[in-house]
């Protein structure tokens, strides 16, 4: 049986915290926002990287007919390779 298309995407940006968190791909650092929508079946994702011009979106629908990767106005790759590698760096206190 083939894996869903967009399974690895989906398993990663579900382990991604919810709402604003920092994370870090390769050398580059990030301020992500995660959205849930629809009882979870909808997430968007935007993330801006910190002193770069680097800026991803997209929305990620889970469907009963499958799901489905909306890279906004980028790759999918460029999305997918992002979720992939995204790191969340661990919360800090602001005490």
């Amino acid at each position: 049986m083939t894996p869903a298309p967009h399974a690895g995407v989906e398993a990663a940006l579900l382990a991604l915290p919810t709402g604003v968190f920092r994370g870090q791909t390769g050398n580059r650092r990030y301020v992500v926002s995660k959205t849930l929508f629809n009882a979870g079946k909808s997430i968007k994702l935007v993330a801006e990287e910190l002193g770069g011009d680097d800026y991803i979106s997209l929305n990620f629908y889970r469907l009963n007919r499958g799901a489905r990767l909306y890279p906004c106005e980028m790759s999918a790759k460029k999305v997918t390779d992002f979720v992939m590698t995204l790191k969340p760096e661990p919360a800090q206190d602001d005490a």
